[in-house]
């Protein structure tokens, strides 16, 4: 089984010429709205590529049309929403511009995903076979929490440490590692926890020697690396697309990965499966619209 406990956001996408800095504004013609928030990506991806009623959520939306929308959203992809409760907050909301060519910026409004609570996930759905599947957008300590109690039980932590929080503390980062089975991060996340936990230069085998963590980073278009704490280097170059929004592509390529381990797929197989549905996924607008299903894929 595999537990996604993070974010739902709906998401409001408009589409300019570039991307305003500071004291800028710019036009578009309109916008878009998506469902989103990386919690919820990472489910909806990995439910479109596993097994089917393998994939469940734990989360927190408000008591409005936004938070029944997405509850129904997940429903109808296939994840389980029994442990997505109602907040006192607002449903989370992300405004995202995308510029000509295709590269975004995004503010995300929390809400509700400051919300949910480790102890919403019972006992019971915690064994041997659960691969938890965290991000940070929801509070770090009940992430932490429910990671240790996955441990405990026996089950399989992936990790995507995205966004690193401003003024990460170096004994939350190092505590993250510790309960990590898999850590998911792009070439920028894995220089800010380097820098955060003192490793010089974003080395990856220094930021993993002395724990049982697997670390992925991703490359964009020169695909993804693994790395292991035994001194193992894998490479799986991306697919060459010309991306039409890579809004979400990173999530999809959480949740394949969480997909092809929860399956039983090695390390090589799930980043070459990881990959490849990050690339489709950058084919069509919004972070859920393009990720792919399974027959896609092969």
């Amino acid at each position: 089984m595999i537990l996604v406990f993070g974010s739902i956001n709906v998401d409001l996408v408009a589409r300019v010429a570039t991307i305003p800095g500071p004291g800028k504004t710019v036009l578009a013609p309109s916008y878009e709205r998506h469902f989103g928030g990386k919690g919820a990506n990472q489910a909806v991806a990995a439910a479109r590529l596993a097994a089917p009623g393998r994939v469940a959520m734990a989360a927190r939306v408000g008591d409005d049309g936004f938070g029944r929308e997405s509850i129904d959203n997940l429903v109808a992809n296939g994840v389980g929403t029994d442990l997505v409760g109602a907040g006192a907050a607002p449903t989370g909301c992300a405004f995202i511009t995308v510029d000509a060519h295709a590269e975004n910026a995004i503010t995300v409004a929390s809400g509700a995903n400051l919300e949910p609570s480790a102890d919403d996930v019972p006992e019971a759905l915690l064994t041997a076979g659960t691969t938890l599947v965290l991000q940070m957008e929801v509070p770090f300590a009940q992430s932490l929490a429910l990671a240790r109690r996955v441990r405990q039980s026996g089950g399989r932590v992936i990790w995507n440490c995205a966004p690193v929080p401003d003024g990460f503390p170096a004994a939350d980062a190092a505590a993250l590692l510790a309960a990590s089975d898999v850590l998911i991060v792009n070439e920028h996340e894995a220089a800010d926890i380097a820098a955060i936990l003192g490793k010089p230069g974003g080395e990856i085998a220094g930021l993993i020697a002395g724990t049982a963590t697997r670390c992925i980073v991703t490359a964009g278009a020169e695909g993804a690396f693994a790395y292991t704490p035994e001194g193992e280097t894998f490479h799986v170059p991306a697919p060459r697309i010309e991306p039409v929004d890579t809004t979400g592509a990173g999530d999809t390529f959480v949740g394949a990965i969480a997909a092809a381990l929860d399956e039983g797929l090695d390390l090589q197989q799930a980043l070459d499966l990881g990959c490849r549905a990050a690339a489709l996924s950058c084919l069509a607008p919004g972070a859920q619209a393009g990720m792919p299903f399974r027959s896609a894929l092969g």
